[in-house]
């Protein structure tokens, strides 16, 4: 990647040829129980990766929205047990938004990111991805979005490169092995989590890279 780059090619270019023309996201979603077409989406965050001139990926950007339930949604006691979330918490029923602005923003910024990179259509990175796809795609439907920008099935998940990688496919146990610091007090925190994923891919990404480019 590094030699393409230096023969000529823009780094947007580079970036899109890496993944066929795919931008990798990363996406966590918090939500109220696991059925996407009925329990309430709470949080949800998106990192953005770029790769630098010498091939390398890291975080580029990030952002996340404390989100309203939906009119009718449901709440699973015991998934907000696990979570943590309080939907009827006073500060964030102060800053939650609906669903349908939590997408907008981070379809926005994502379509940016697009333009910026060159790349045609952004690809969902998550730790057991086929959750917050399911989940994303039902707010869609629900909020009556006609231009998704992510590809509707296609996902890249690091539970399963954490197992190529590392032996390990719970996101803590392949951190920890990657030598990313894992801080449980904060985990199932929608940016939290994403961070920590989007940390592991690239350290995968960047480790196949040097060793295929020996």
């Amino acid at each position: 990647m590094q030699l393409e780059i230096e023969n000529g090619m823009t780094n947007a270019d580079a970036v899109a040829q890496r993944f066929r023309g795919y931008l990798p996201v990363v996406v966590d979603i918090e939500t109220a129980g696991f059925n996407a077409a009925t329990d309430a989406v709470l949080e949800i965050a998106a990192v953005f990766i770029t790769m630098n001139d010498e091939g390398v990926w890291s975080e580029d950007e990030s952002i996340n929205r404390h989100v309203q339930p939906f009119e009718g949604a449901n709440l699973e006691k015991a998934a907000l047990d696990f979570n943590g979330i309080d939907p009827e918490h006073p500060f964030r029923k102060q800053i939650a938004v609906a669903e349908k602005i939590a997408l907008q923003d981070i379809f926005n910024l994502t379509r940016k990111k697009l333009k910026t990179h060159n790349c045609k259509r952004a690809i969902l990175v998550g730790h057991n991805p086929a959750f917050d796809i399911a989940f994303l795609n039902a707010a869609v439907d629900r909020s009556e979005i006609k231009r998704n920008p992510f590809h509707p099935f296609s996902t890249f998940d690091t539970a399963t490169l954490g197992g190529l990688a590392y032996g390990q496919t719970v996101l803590a146990r392949a951190a920890e092995k990657a030598g990313i610091e894992w801080d449980t007090s904060a985990a199932h925190s929608a940016l939290y989590d994403a961070e920590r994923t989007s940390e592991l891919f690239c350290t995968i990404v960047n480790r196949w890279q040097e060793m295929t480019s020996n």
